[in-house]
């Protein structure tokens, strides 16, 4: 698999890749675009997907979203996507103080949830979400 570059892309994929540049104020798109863009239908549903949810609607403070982002990745081992939203939350004004502490919860997150399920701790009735 090869990256996609502008120059090689087809309309629909530059449609996209300008949106993108646009969107994030860019001189061009990161890798995970361009290796997405051999998959065109993927490209726009992952593009769509994320300006969507990580976007500045909802109910999340952006730097909120981007560290969530990089505890699903630590979780996930995906080194890219650990380095791509660990700038974009330092963009956003992460330190690396915050960083540091991210990376302690999500190991101790880890660890506990992996005890949780090895032991089958039941989930106490205090704890539930009333339907």
């Amino acid at each position: 698999m090869q990256p996609i570059e502008y120059a090689d892309a087809t309309a629909e994929v530059r449609a996209i890749f300008d949106d993108i540049k646009n969107s994030r104020n860019v001189p061009d798109v990161n890798n995970f675009w361009k290796y997405l863009a051999n998959e065109p239908r993927m490209l726009s549903h992952v593009w769509s997907s994320i300006k969507d949810i990580m976007g500045p609607g909802g109910h999340l403070d952006p730097l909120v979203k981007e560290l969530i982002y990089v505890a699903v990745s630590v979780t996930n081992s995906c080194e890219y996507c650990m380095a791509s939203h660990g700038a974009a939350a330092r963009k956003k004004g992460a330190t690396e103080e915050m960083m540091n502490e991210l990376f302690a919860i999500v190991g101790i997150a880890n660890m506990t949830n992996k005890l949780a399920e090895a032991y089958r701790v039941p989930v106490d009735a205090g704890l539930r979400v009333p339907e």
